[in-house]
């Protein structure tokens, strides 16, 4: 009784929360119900950590070398193309880079915007086979805690964003999030060549650097919220998230270089010459 009574209640809230939801993108791949998103997540935690371990256990690694040079510039790609979508459809074409609100409206603009939005959503499940590549090619240790909950906190948080709030202020990240995989797979993709390309990488030492600028501009730009007056933002809940995981990566990344690049000589080798945030293609 005590838990059908907690179930309705549930229903209830449930219902009463999708009210407030964007009507505009309920019927976009994935978008009806949190539900799907969390199986795919859930079943590509379970399998880069547990079972695609077991079943590589007595295999030989699979040789991807082709299939990630392919990947790799796929992803260059995706992500030119979705910053041109996110340039065209807000930040370089009405966006103030202050207090831009969600348009819900169904001008081509706003509908351009949302599925741009959606777009960057769904490239988060795309970019998954990072991980996979990873096991199949039994890198084990480069699945650490931190890439696969990246991997999977991404796209869980962004089906909220693309429900509820696909534009505004809260796109900012995704755009600069854009620009960041540009240079980091195109290092990667250069690297998946082979030896005959390591003279055009000389730039990987900027690598961490770059991505330090990223979590700066992330967390400075949602931080202006405490400084706006009378912003009134949809959502404000999200910007928190934003801020949060900005933030939180910041302090990482910080705390990454300054034990890589000032106390390199107490780390192992691959922690001195940058490369632990990068993938490793040898």
């Amino acid at each position: 009784m005590a838990f059908n009574t907690l179930t309705s209640r549930a229903v209830l809230l449930y219902d009463e929360w999708v009210k407030e939801a964007d009507p505009r993108t309920e019927n976009w791949l994935l978008m009806a119900s949190p539900f799907p998103q969390t199986f795919i997540i859930a079943a590509y935690i379970y399998f880069v950590t547990s079972l695609g371990p077991r079943l590589m256990e007595n295999r030989k690694p699979f040789d991807l070398k082709r299939t990630m040079i392919i990947y790799n510039f796929s992803i260059v790609t995706f992500s030119l193309y979705l910053i041109y979508e996110f340039l065209m459809s807000g930040w370089a074409n009405g966006y103030t880079y202050g207090c831009d609100l969600v348009d819900y409206s169904s001008s081509p603009q706003a509908l351009r915007m949302a599925w741009s939005c959606w777009l960057y959503y769904f490239s988060k499940f795309i970019e998954m086979l990072d991980t996979i590549f990873f096991v199949l090619r039994k890198k084990n240790s480069q699945v650490t805690f931190l890439h696969v909950f990246h991997h999977s906190i991404m796209p869980f948080t962004w089906w909220f964003g693309v429900r509820f709030a696909p534009g505004g202020l809260g796109t900012f990240h995704a755009l600069l999030n854009c620009v960041v995989h540009v240079i980091m797979y195109t290092y990667y993709a250069l690297s998946a060549l082979g030896p005959a390309y390591q003279k055009y990488l000389w730039w990987k030492k900027y690598m961490t650097t770059i991505q330090l600028i990223q979590f700066v501009l992330v967390t400075t730009h949602i931080g202006q919220l405490f400084f706006m007056k009378d912003c009134s933002y949809q959502f404000p809940v999200f910007l928190y998230v934003i801020g949060s995981y900005g933030l939180i990566f910041l302090v990482l990344f910080l705390k990454f270089y300054y034990h890589a690049y000032t106390k390199g000589k107490r780390l192992p080798k691959v922690l001195q010459n940058g490369n632990y945030l990068l993938k490793k293609y040898e």
